[in-house]
């Protein structure tokens, strides 16, 4: 088959989390400023589509959305293709494990704590030096589009925060489990594009992505403080991410394809 069936991608990623289990520091602090990097191309591409058509935009509110997230997957499919670590996706790589007594929850926590860390160092370089230093987000209408992307992420309520960084992660996690489905580049690419197009239209919050986007309208002079990004954002967003992934797809299938199916022997 062109494709792995569903139990088939639960073992897969089990042996995935196998491998990054092991991952030394370096390599875990290599491979994590990348995927930060990446998902923050993917965000400016996302800008820039988005914001970058005004008149439409005026007319038709919803075009910002659809061109936003038609551009954002890319930073997925370079993690995903080209190889990198990053914290939304572990989130659920390790539940089929960890519930399954093959790896420590520490294990599984380590890395989530090594891996945010490292999205944030390599989210904050390619912000500061390829993004502000080289002037893409001086100028309009790109700049507004900055401002209101980062001021509507950290106005609203930590529960309603939470909330948008479940449904983020959830789909972020399928757009994983997809692209393990298919063993060709086509299909990866595919399978990644339409989840991640479907959570940024929304509207929901990925912690990663947000150590993008508010940083860089701090930079940028909008009225926005490091307690509005950490506390009313990327805490809620991160926790949101955490259950989104783990609960919603690594905790529920390893439930329907190993704790179930382990029942019925």
């Amino acid at each position: 088959m062109s494709i792995l069936s569903p139990k088939e991608i639960v073992a897969y990623a089990g042996k995935a989390a196998i491998d990054k289990g092991n991952y030394s520091f370096r390599k875990i602090a290599v491979l994590s400023f990348l995927a930060g990097a990446y998902i923050s191309m993917g965000g400016l591409l996302s800008v820039l589509f988005g914001y970058g058509f005004p008149g439409i935009a005026s007319e038709n509110p919803g075009m910002v959305k659809l061109l936003m997230g038609a551009a954002f997957p890319i930073g997925l499919m370079l993690v995903v293709l080209a190889g990198a670590e990053l914290f939304t996706g572990n989130c659920a790589y390790f539940i089929t494990n960890t519930m399954g007594g093959r790896q420590p929850w520490k294990t599984a926590f380590r890395n989530w704590t090594l891996v945010w860390t490292g999205n944030f160092v390599g989210a904050l370089f390619f912000t500061f030096f390829l993004v502000y230093l080289t002037g893409i987000s001086h100028y309009e209408p790109w700049l507004s589009g900055i401002g209101k992307i980062a001021i509507a992420k950290t106005s609203n309520p930590f529960f309603v925060t939470f909330l948008k960084g479940v449904g983020a992660n959830w789909l972020v996690c399928l757009a994983m489990w997809l692209g393990m489905s298919a063993k060709d580049t086509t299909g990866k690419i595919l399978g990644i594009w339409w989840p991640v197009m479907t959570f940024v239209a929304i509207g929901y919050e990925h912690s990663i992505a947000n150590m993008f986007f508010i940083p860089l309208a701090m930079l940028e002079g909008f009225d926005i403080s490091f307690y509005d990004l950490f506390i009313k954002n990327l805490l809620p967003a991160t926790l949101g991410n955490i259950a989104g992934g783990a609960i919603f797809v690594g905790g529920l299938y390893w439930y329907v394809y190993e704790k179930l199916d382990h029942l019925k022997k």
